[in-house]
């Protein structure tokens, strides 16, 4: 049995898997999935998990180059935006319509389903590398 780190298989998998680019979108309840792309579903009460914990969850683990959220987040989320703002401290943020930002999910390796029940707490994780690229 693991020990540490992400528990839930499907999810442990995937973040192990993940490569330079690839994308990862974690989700509040409510984000559509676009047909073909794959949903690992945490979901499984109301605010359970919390967007938050799985986010910092697959923080520990994934190495992550850059993150996008919606614009409505900034006004929505305020304290979702700051709370991933202070943990990828560094890492380039880049902000899109929602409408965008679900559109953009039809190309991710997968969406995580929270069951965060906050509007737009939402956010696709881009993959880096854990070593350092030379030119």
């Amino acid at each position: 049995m693991k020990k540490t780190g992400i528990l839930h298989p499907a999810l442990s998998a995937l973040v192990s898997s993940m490569g330079h680019g690839d994308t990862l979108c974690i989700a509040d309840a409510g984000l559509p999935v676009p047909p073909g792309v794959d949903r690992i579903d945490l979901a499984f009460a109301a605010g359970q998990p919390a967007f938050i914990n799985v986010v910092d969850a697959v923080l520990t683990e994934l190495r992550v180059e850059g993150y996008t959220l919606a614009d409505e987040a900034l006004k929505q989320c305020p304290e979702l935006v700051a709370h991933l703002r202070e943990r990828m401290s560094g890492v380039e943020e880049t902000r899109v319509p929602h409408e965008l930002l679900k559109e953009q999910t039809r190309h991710v390796r997968a969406v995580v389903r929270t069951g965060e029940f906050t509007p737009y707490a939402n956010v696709l994780l881009h993959s880096g590398v854990a070593f350092p690229v030379t030119a």
